[in-house]
């Protein structure tokens, strides 16, 4: 038989985390179930017989053919070589002039072991993850669907911090002003979000994962995932180290403030028009970006997550448990929930939207800030990177004036015309931040900052002292200049 076009395009396209070469000129080899259970316990995939490393075609010993697809029909059906038992059915095609042996190999909804071992793919290698109990217990986690976040602890509501509970209830505000978290006690809210749960054999309630990384004390956050940290890094001047650098040890929404904080710190906020709307492309950008790394992070795994901005390019990188490999398209991706409570709660407080909303946001702000798109790569590990023209890392000077070489169509006095709207952004962000935090962050004095938030004249300060809070009178932006 003829091998179709579509499989031999998997020949051409080489090795890869679904595909397969095996020699096996004149038998199978012992590694070809290796593959199978590797393939069966990621996503699947190809193995080719009679094919080099280096996917030249070798061919398989047309009198062994028929005895190695029953060899192989036999061995994966006897429950004590690989369990459970598959059934797969080989073929051979003709290529070159040469006969060869397909296996195609579906994911199994069940671990599968072989000779007692499990095998996990990883790039274009089968891996003995056996004895490794992390990558075990993710491999589980991936098979039942089930996520890590909801795992049971035995901290109650006292671990967390109250105070940022608060800040909660209040930044929902700003999808709805009658959100009923604001009328429900802590307890009350968190049985709302999913973050109190029951374990399902020790029976026991208590506060979940997804809980004490949202609202935990640092204490408590290190005490579970000691491993918990976001790397943020500048690197423009210095590419042998970095230009400057935060380390981030928190909960995740102070997390996301830090994060965004950095990032608006370290990128011009360059002018862009949405139809006659004034927006912040590099601030939609972070948020969706800044989200992302938060919230679908793989938190059982201990790979420290990263934002890295560099001259030509900001990327982000988290550990994943991955469904699929590669480039994400666009036009035909799919989206799958990660932490699915952690999301809850960032779309309920305005840190997010809806589920898979995140890539067409970046890629529509990128196409504004920078002319070009990002990339989203799934993976182990899953990285966004989003491209950077010249003028989005320039160092803006004194006065709002611009180094010579930054473009002559940027606007030079973009630090005082945005200045209003970065204070906006801030207070309906953080209602709880101070003139003085707001002043530090933009390099003004706290009777500036009142003054321009005088002028805003939409904000009040209800309460008194470092115990109030910030409110925005609807969405009304009076000054004409806010986004």
């Amino acid at each position: 038989m003829v091998i179709p076009e579509d499989i031999r395009k998997l020949i051409d396209g080489g090795e890869s985390v679904t595909v397969e070469f095996k020699e096996s000129h004149t038998g199978i080899t012992r590694d070809v179930y290796d593959s199978v259970c590797s393939f069966s316990n990621r996503d699947g995939g190809h193995i080719f017989l009679g094919v080099k490393d280096n996917g030249s075609i070798i061919g398989v010993q047309e009198d062994t053919i028929e005895k190695i697809k029953k060899q192989f029909v036999t061995t994966i059906n006897n429950g004590s070589k690989m369990y459970p038992p598959l059934y797969l059915t080989p073929v051979s095609y003709e290529v070159d002039g040469k006969q060869i042996i397909y296996i195609r190999v579906p994911v199994s909804q069940d671990v599968v072991r072989c000779s007692g071992k499990i095998w996990d793919r990883n790039a274009d290698a089968d891996i003995d993850i056996t004895h490794h109990s992390d990558e075990v217990y993710r491999l589980y986690a991936r098979k039942r669907g089930s996520f890590f976040v909801n795992k049971v602890t035995r901290f109650g509501i006292d671990s967390l911090r109250s105070d940022l509970m608060e800040r909660a209830r209040d930044m929902t505000q700003i999808r709805n002003k009658n959100h009923p978290w604001r009328t429900m006690s802590d307890e009350a809210m968190l049985r709302s979000a999913g973050l109190i749960l029951t374990d399902e054999y020790s029976q026991i309630e208590g506060i979940t994962y997804a809980g004490i990384l949202l609202f935990g004390k640092d204490s408590t956050i290190m005490s579970v995932f000691p491993q918990h940290r976001t790397d943020a890094i500048f690197r423009v001047f210095n590419t042998d180290r970095y230009d400057d650098r935060d380390v981030v040890i928190t909960n995740l929404i102070e997390s996301y403030d830090r994060l965004m904080t950095f990032g608006q710190k370290h990128l011009n906020d360059t002018f862009h028009l949405d139809g006659i709307q004034s927006v912040s492309a590099r601030d939609n950008i972070l948020r969706e970006i800044l989200s992302n790394l938060l919230a679908h992070r793989d938190f059982s795994n201990a790979y420290v997550a990263k934002l890295v901005i560099e001259k030509e390019r900001i990327f982000t990188e988290n550990a994943n448990l991955s469904h699929g490999h590669g480039a994400l398209n666009l036009s035909t991706f799919e989206p799958f929930p990660k932490n699915p409570p952690i999301s809850k709660v960032f779309r309920e407080i305005g840190m997010a939207d809806e589920l898979g909303s995140g890539m067409r946001n970046t890629y529509k702000y990128t196409k504004m800030y920078s002319g070009s798109n990002p990339q989203f790569v799934e993976g182990d590990i899953f990285r966004i990177t989003v491209p950077l023209t010249k003028v989005a890392t320039a160092t803006v000077g004194p006065k709002g004036t611009v180094p010579h070489d930054v473009p002559h169509n940027v606007p030079h006095d973009i630090p005082h015309r945005e200045s209003k709207r970065q204070i906006y952004e801030m207070i309906k962000g953080n209602p709880h931040i101070t003139r003085k935090e707001i002043g530090e962050r933009l390099g003004m004095s706290t009777k500036t900052v009142g003054r321009k938030i005088k002028d805003i004249g939409s904000i009040k300060y209800i309460g008194s002292g470092n115990n109030g809070h910030w409110e925005i009178e609807g969405n009304n932006h009076t000054t004409g200049e806010l986004p």
